[in-house]
């Protein structure tokens, strides 16, 4: 039996080093880099200036005379069901039977907490700037006896992502920036095997990996006193990880495959497309608006390197999201924010599992800023964000391409799927 054949159906099947659905823009990309962004749902981020947009437009800093730095936190508190509606495996000459196990798998995305921060400095024409940001992070935990056993046990993603960006003023109205992304990926993930026997425990599967890459983004905003738009691309990034494979549990003929295997995963992240618009319809009054087209087409396998060198599929398709939103000065100090956002899931019907339990959803967003001195405010925001009912589809198979080949016929749901996010932030000008 080739080495690499286990891998082929069970948790490599499904992995994509930690794709389990956000709390927030899309699949596993999560956009809490910015609490007064937050506040308006994220839209007017390419258009807005400082260091808080520095995430979405490197060009945000331009014009930038003396120095800003900001920090926030969001704790993100996601809800929701993978349901079994009569998922079946089918061991080699057996008949199909169910796969058992709790048939609901209650909240199974942990709760967590979101850092980020930026700092830039500029004379008025030229700026420089750093921002530190988690654009993908979660915890996953399925119980031992869940139905989704065999597609997803726990997965843990941590990414850094370190942008240094420059931004320059070609004219008084035209800021044009650019950035490098410097992302360091850290990923777990596991599943249980099916023995040949149904009388018997499962076997387990883990595989680990991390390590660092590069990206690019660059944008542009032009500046009037009454309007002000933004446009700006981040790079996709490719991500190669190093690691192992550890198999463990499996008796009778599957024994042999019981090892450690040294391997890579390589992986791209999603590109975006963001287009911008702030109009200030009023002396107190902001409007904001924003479009992003995420490339999640460029998620379209994983590979995995020797020695088993097998291309997973994931068909990920490209997406979008489309955000409303408003700020309102209430007086000098004191300045209030909402806004509706509107997300696409970048996955199909078909290819959905439960280690992936992404849909479409509205994020619906307010928050406030108080300008505590001339030169320290401090930004909070709430948003609650609902996910549309999708199913958890995806048919995999153990020990694929084997006479020990074992396919698990899912059929599930996401049901109520909602989360909470809550921000604090500081700004402070030097």
């Amino acid at each position: 039996m080739n080495k690499g054949r286990i891998l082929v159906g069970t948790a490599a099947g499904a992995m994509a080093f930690g794709m389990a659905a956000s709390a927030s823009a899309q699949a596993f990309y999560l956009q809490e880099q910015s609490v007064r962004g937050q506040g308006r749902a994220f839209s007017g981020e390419a258009a807005d200036t400082g260091v808080d947009s520095l995430w979405w437009n490197p060009a945000s800093i331009g014009g930038m005379d003396g120095g800003e730095a900001a920090v926030h936190a969001s704790a993100i508190l996601p809800r929701g069901k993978v349901v079994d509606n009569g998922t079946v495996i089918v061991r080699p000459a057996q008949a199909p039977r169910s796969v058992g196990g709790d048939p609901v798998a209650k909240n199974p995305i942990n709760n967590g907490v979101l850092p980020s921060g930026a700092v830039a400095y500029g004379n008025g024409k030229i700026a420089v700037g750093l921002a530190i940001s988690a654009p993908y992070n979660f915890t996953t935990n399925y119980d031992a006896d869940s139905w989704a056993r065999y597609s997803a046990d726990k997965t843990k993603l941590r990414t850094f992502d370190i942008q240094p960006s420059v931004a320059f003023m070609v004219t008084p109205q035209l800021s044009i920036g650019a950035a490098l992304n410097v992302e360091y990926a850290d990923a777990t993930l596991s599943n249980y095997l099916p023995n040949l026997s149904p009388l018997l425990a499962d076997g387990h599967q883990t595989l680990k990996g991390d390590g660092w890459d590069l990206g690019w983004s660059a944008g542009a905003q032009y500046r009037t006193d009454v309007v002000t738009l933004g446009l700006a691309y981040k790079s996709s990034i490719k991500h190669k990880l190093s690691g192992d494979v550890t198999t463990e549990g499996l008796l009778g003929p599957l024994a042999a495959q019981n090892r450690v295997i040294d391997t890579t995963a390589t992986f791209r992240t999603p590109w975006q497309a963001i287009g911008s618009i702030r109009v200030k319809a009023t002396p107190q009054l902001t409007l904001n608006g924003q479009i992003v087209r995420y490339g999640w087409g460029k998620f379209d396998d994983i590979r995995l390197g020797a020695p088993l060198n097998v291309a997973l599929p994931e068909n990920y398709k490209n997406s979008w999201t489309y955000a409303g939103g408003l700020d309102y000065d209430v007086n000098p100090q004191w300045t209030v924010r909402a806004g509706v956002q509107y997300g696409e899931t970048p996955t199909n019907d078909g290819n959905r599992d439960a280690r992936v339990p992404d849909s479409n959803r509205w994020n619906f967003s307010a928050g406030t800023s108080f300008k505590a001195s001339e030169r320290f405010t401090v930004d909070a925001a709430a948003s609650y964000i609902t996910f549309k009912d999708a199913p958890i589809d995806r048919i995999t198979a153990a020990y694929a391409g084997t006479a020990a080949q074992t396919p698990i016929l899912t059929n599930g749901e996401l049901q109520d799927a909602s989360a909470l996010v809550f921000s604090l932030g500081a700004r402070v000008a030097f």
